[in-house]
């Protein structure tokens, strides 16, 4: 009979060691995912984070990078500690499973709250940047993102194309007669941004504050789904630790 439990703990051991190691390739895999997620909004989509007075958005696709990596490493640990069947390696293993689950719930609880904060901080902030900074000495990144965006959602202002006409680049010497930036023109061409008529320049009902506001959301809205979601997964990883971790202690040595 003692035989018999001694066989069955021995199976039961067994099926958690490949029940575990298949968490953690999984696991792996969305690592490189949440890390994907984090560099491409960094490098792909940095030039609008240079147009935000908060730094909460570049902070949860900063999250999500350092996560991604620190998952992708409790991968490989958990693949040895499941193996080599070392109770201490899994201690290790459910520590970091429990600091990356604490991250990314982070990463997810910034973007819920920036998300509801957005509207408000474009509508203070964006129109004072695009106007004081634009084509202003220092503000190169600012000037890329601006003319970035106005050709990339063909728009034109932060609410219509009037704002510009208190911007201080207008003040400067070789801009004399210019309404708008030349990115805001359809077809972009030299000093074109001197005749403000609707078929020369992009007249969007609501500006850029909107596209950028739609885009920024739908990122967010990406963002917090990788993070939580990621995080939701791992409570399963927790618990087959554990049970494997509990298995492997009432085992003889």
């Amino acid at each position: 009979m003692g035989e018999y439990d001694e066989k069955k703990e021995t199976c039961g051991t067994i099926c958690l060691k490949y029940l575990l190691f298949t968490f953690n390739f999984f696991f792996w895999l969305a690592g490189g995912a949440v890390m994907a997620v984090g560099i491409w909004t960094l490098v792909e989509k940095s030039d609008y984070i240079s147009l935000l007075s908060s730094s909460t958005y570049a902070a949860t696709a900063y999250i999500l990078v350092i996560a991604g990596v620190i998952v992708m490493v409790t991968g490989i640990l958990g693949c040895c500690a499941t193996f080599k069947e070392r109770r201490q390696l899994l201690r290790v293993y459910f520590v970091l499973l429990l600091c990356i689950f604490l991250l990314e719930i982070l990463a997810g609880i910034l973007a819920y709250i920036y998300y509801q904060q957005l509207n408000d901080e474009l509508k203070e902030n964006l129109r004072d940047t695009m106007t004081q900074k634009y084509k202003q000495p220092g503000e190169e990144q600012v000037t890329k993102a601006v003319d970035k965006l106005q050709q990339e959602f063909k728009c034109c202002g932060s609410n219509n194309s009037m704002d510009w006409k208190d911007s201080r680049w207008l003040e400067q010497p070789g801009f004399e007669g210019h309404k708008v930036p030349d990115s805001c023109c359809k077809t972009v061409t030299e000093a074109c941004g001197k005749r403000d008529h609707p078929s020369n320049i992009y007249k969007v009902e609501g500006g850029c504050i909107t596209k950028l506001e739609t885009f920024i959301l739908d990122h967010l809205r990406l963002i917090g789904a990788v993070g939580v979601g990621v995080a939701c997964v791992q409570v399963i990883g927790m618990i087959f630790t554990c049970c494997l971790y509990k298995s492997l202690k009432q085992e003889p040595y």
